[in-house]
């Protein structure tokens, strides 16, 4: 179980062949892994990243390689930690979720059960960290995405600040600050 297990199963279900902005999904998905790896981030966590979207999908990204039922498959794959946190971000309602997710008592609406609760935060941080891993990549590789979203997605990076790693605060400075604007 782990890298290998879970890039057989992306192949297996096509994501070397799904477009998706700078590449395919699966060049997407091994990016934000890298990174998440460069930012020092647990084997759970960089293998949640290198599935997070994919087989789930989220209310953001609606493709999905595998239904909600057999969430087995890639727990077997990639271990239930890990698997686990590809459900929480993918069952991210982010309309009802963002706005309060950098609170102790933030009310975390899942889009599968329509259950709010307020997340651990371990949980919070571990979404933090693939939301913004995610993000700053479509940025990196997209011009037009960042023109279009820097603005917004610094300010919610920056409302996030306590939820981030120092170097994924880095990177948002790095990639979303314009000439001397500070977080």
């Amino acid at each position: 179980m782990g890298r290998p297990q879970a890039m057989a199963l992306l192949r297996e279900y096509g994501a070397d062949q799904l477009e998706h902005p700078g590449g395919t999904l699966l060049a997407h998905l091994e990016r934000v892994e890298e990174r998440l790896a460069a930012w020092g981030a647990r084997p759970e966590l960089r293998l949640a990243g290198l599935c997070h979207h994919a087989f789930y999908g989220t209310d953001g990204f609606a493709t999905a390689l595998l239904p909600l039922e057999r969430r087995d498959e890639l727990a077997a794959a990639v271990g239930t930690e890990a698997e686990e946190l590809v459900y929480f971000y993918a069952g991210c309602d982010r309309k009802a979720s963002y706005s309060t997710l950098a609170e102790d008592d933030a009310a975390f609406r899942d889009r599968f059960t329509g259950v709010t609760y307020t997340p651990s935060l371990q949980q919070r941080q571990d979404f933090a960290e693939l939301t913004a891993v995610n993000e700053l990549d479509l940025a990196r590789t997209d011009s037009a995405f960042r023109s279009r979203h820097g603005g917004p997605l610094l300010r919610l990076f920056t409302a996030w600040r306590p939820l981030l790693s120092e170097a994924a605060r880095a990177d948002v400075r790095d990639l979303l600050v314009l000439r001397g604007e500070e977080q």
